[in-house]
């Protein structure tokens, strides 16, 4: 056999090997959902999970089974103690994937869930561990999925959308990420997770509503893959905006940062001085409107549009309101946000 033969087999088997395993850990994470909902998985739940046909699920689940991480009963399976760790483990080291891509890769948010994919099967727990402490133990990921501790169960995604009636108001909890078009359309209408949403008329067709400011028509089509979580009062309030819709040169004080925004960008929001109380001010546009630049804490800085929404930020003149903590002090620290 030659060199180029040895090393040719060699590569396909790394690559068989890589390919079941990344089968298998597909397998445990159908499981695990099956059973958070009381059901036990089945051969045809598995398919169409796994996009196998039915020789090839079974080779995964007798791996499985030897492996000591799942078992079969009566057509059914289930996973051990040890299969719902590992399941566990997948979930939580997707998470944290995609929140770094997200925040620190700078992904589009629509690229982060298949690149998750890829990277979790190679993630160890100490790893894992590593990645959750560099990004500050965050608690949900891009979509809004909770991200659990080491161990621990993931929690409750929330309520659909659809089940709002008009007037009542909730917070995005979570964006269903598939199917991928359904996805790239709610990001495409600039909802994310932690957005406040409150309906103003709905239909069999489509929901109007109110989102960041803004009014929205959603079709019933996507607004099935949007979860929230209830609030007890209506969330529209028009003396809020985000600070990327604040006329130029129009002074301000910041009121909140989105939950949804996370890792890097929220550190660097909070070290330029964008803390709730701090004055804000629109001072100069760029030739194409974005970035554009800000007068906060005595010097300038520059932020993107995108970054600039995560601000949510009440006119200084609103109703005469003025917070004792409102901040207009220098800050020789703050520097240029760069683009």
């Amino acid at each position: 056999m030659s060199a180029w033969t040895h090393d040719l087999l060699a590569r396909l088997r790394r690559r068989r090997v890589k390919r079941e395993q990344e089968h298998g850990d597909n397998a445990l994470k159908h499981l695990l959902k099956e059973a958070h909902a009381g059901r036990a998985g089945t051969l045809a739940s598995l398919k169409g999970t796994l996009r196998l046909g039915d020789r090839a699920v079974l080779r995964v689940l007798e791996r499985l089974r030897v492996a000591g991480l799942a078992t079969m009963e009566g057509g059914t399976h289930r996973l051990t103690a040890e299969g719902e760790q590992r399941a566990r483990h997948l979930i939580r080291a997707h998470r944290l994937l995609e929140r770094y891509l997200a925040d620190e890769a700078r992904l589009p948010v629509t690229a982060v869930h298949g690149m998750a994919e890829r990277l979790e099967h190679h993630m160890s727990e100490a790893e894992t561990d590593r990645l959750s402490a560099s990004l500050g133990h965050p608690e949900r990921d891009p979509h809004g999925d909770p991200i659990p501790s080491a161990g621990e169960a993931p929690d409750d995604l929330g309520e659909p959308l659809t089940s709002l009636s008009p007037g009542q108001a909730a917070s995005i909890s979570h964006l269903e990420d598939e199917p991928t078009t359904i996805f790239s359309a709610l990001v495409a209408h600039g909802l994310r997770p932690g957005l406040r949403v409150s309906v103003v008329r709905a239909s069999a067709d489509a929901l109007d509503l109110y989102v960041d400011g803004r009014s929205l028509t959603l079709p019933a089509t996507l607004a099935g893959n949007v979860f929230v979580t209830h609030e007890h009062e209506s969330l529209v309030d028009e003396d809020t905006l985000p600070l990327a819709d604040v006329p130029h040169d129009e002074e301000t004080y910041v009121v909140s940062l989105s939950p949804a925004c996370q890792g890097f960008t929220r550190r660097r929001l909070l070290d330029l001085g964008f803390t709730p109380g701090t004055r804000v001010r629109p001072v100069l546009e760029s030739f194409a409107g974005d970035p554009r630049a800000y007068r906060v804490r005595g010097t300038t800085v520059a932020l993107r549009h995108d970054q600039a929404r995560h601000v949510t930020v009440r006119s200084a003149g609103a109703h005469g309101h003025r917070t004792a903590g409102t901040q207009d002090v220098g800050n020789a620290g703050a520097g240029v946000f760069g683009s």
